[in-house]
């Protein structure tokens, strides 16, 4: 089971990540929503498309943009659609 973990709090659990470069890409379905507020951060990646970014709340300290997603991956990329990916910080136990 790998875990996402800021702050000391578990932000996402599952046994169906997608591993891409190294990143662990967490099903949407297990990511607890309440610590995530959405960002204006917008990157591109050459393969993978367009991302966009979350950022964590928790407990009054914010991690800005420690989330990041693909809404509409390139076809290489399509076994990461409706997953979230973390960094800045955020532990992943795997």
């Amino acid at each position: 089971m790998a875990k996402a973990i800021w702050n000391g709090t578990v932000v996402a659990e599952s046994d169906a990540c997608e591993t891409v470069e190294g990143n662990l890409y967490f099903p949407e379905a297990s990511i607890n929503r309440e610590y995530l507020r959405p960002s204006t951060t917008i990157s591109t990646c050459p393969w993978k498309g367009q991302a966009r970014y979350y950022s964590l709340l928790i407990d009054g300290q914010e991690n800005p943009d420690a989330a990041w997603y693909y809404p509409d991956p390139k076809p290489a990329a399509r076994n990461i659609k409706n997953h979230v990916a973390f960094w800045r910080g955020v532990e992943i136990e795997k």
